[in-house]
């Protein structure tokens, strides 16, 4: 009977990770050593001990090259995650030995990210040469999902969100109002329903950005779905094509307020939804580093 494998002997190479996606990407052995400055007999060598050490053939061989077995696919899929967090590691223990006390981790939507967020973040960071920021957009939902994983100390999630089991405290009132392109005889502020425009030709930011992902749902709600004409990275493009006419869009009233101009109407959103609070979230039995406690009071200062 087999020897069952002991927490100590089940050691992997980080090397070895990246010289097994070289050759699986490759579909070749001698092309992933090569890529990886090693000869091919020391490369076989590598890929014999990373099979043994995890007990599964990950290639099968052939004359044509080489392809992953299921496990080598399972294997593929790890080794690109853990490669992307050793990376992480590096960078965050670099700052450590460049004198950088700590790195905050912060997860937020769209509105957050885009008005509220820079200008206050350059204020901390100025006052704070010893502390860096982790700064990503997310959907509100995903916010919260990553911040319950331990994957974040602090999120900006809006208010229509579950946050049973968080500490949260307001951040801001966030409106959303729609961008309409001036026309002739179109003039006029009233307000207006989100059902009133979602059949026209919408200007919009990236599908997986936390706004469009909100207003997607919100569409198909009603059973409906957006026709984006174009997508594009920031709402100050969004806003300039808008203005030339190319479609509608739904904003933040922060960002309206900045980048309206005279060859745009600004009408507020009826729908209940389009009024959200921006909360302030941290895990209920946290127990924040320096600089986490030092950003999250300043937030809550700002507030």
């Amino acid at each position: 009977m087999a020897r069952a494998r002991t927490a100590t002997s089940f050691r992997i190479d980080p090397f070895d990770l990246r010289l097994f996606g070289a050759v699986a990407e490759a579909g070749s052995i001698t092309a992933g050593a090569r890529e990886m400055h090693l000869s091919l007999s020391a490369a076989s060598a590598r890929l014999q001990h990373l099979e043994h050490a995890l007990g599964a053939a990950l290639l099968v061989r052939s004359k044509q090259g080489v392809v992953p077995t299921d496990a080598g696919h399972t294997l593929r899929r790890h080794a690109g995650r853990l490669q992307r967090e050793m990376e992480a590691l590096h960078a965050e223990m670099s700052a450590h030995a460049h004198g950088v006390r700590s790195t905050v981790r912060v997860l937020c939507n769209t509105a957050a990210m885009t008005e509220y967020l820079p200008a206050l973040l350059g204020r901390f960071l100025v006052a704070h040469p010893d502390i860096d920021v982790d700064l990503r957009e997310l959907g509100s939902a995903d916010v919260l999902r990553a911040m319950r994983q331990e994957n974040a100390d602090i999120g900006i999630v809006a208010d229509y969100v579950d946050t049973e089991g968080l500490i949260t405290r307001v951040f801001r009132e966030d409106r959303l109002v729609v961008l309409q392109p001036v026309r002739s005889g179109r003039a006029g502020r009233r307000a207006l329903r989100f059902a009133d425009v979602i059949d026209q030709p919408f200007v919009g930011l990236p599908a997986e950005s936390g706004l469009s992902r909100f207003l997607q749902g919100q569409a198909l709600r009603q059973g409906r779905g957006l026709h984006h004409r174009v997508r594009v990275r920031s709402l100050d493009a969004v806003a300039g094509l808008v203005a030339d006419g190319v479609g509608v869009a739904v904003v933040p009233a922060a960002a309206a307020a900045r980048l309206a101009t005279s060859r745009i109407i600004v009408r507020p959103l009826t729908d209940a939804w389009a009024t959200r609070r921006l909360l302030l979230c941290t895990t209920d039995d946290a127990n924040p580093g320096a600089g986490s406690a030092a950003l999250l009071r300043f937030l809550s200062d700002a507030s």
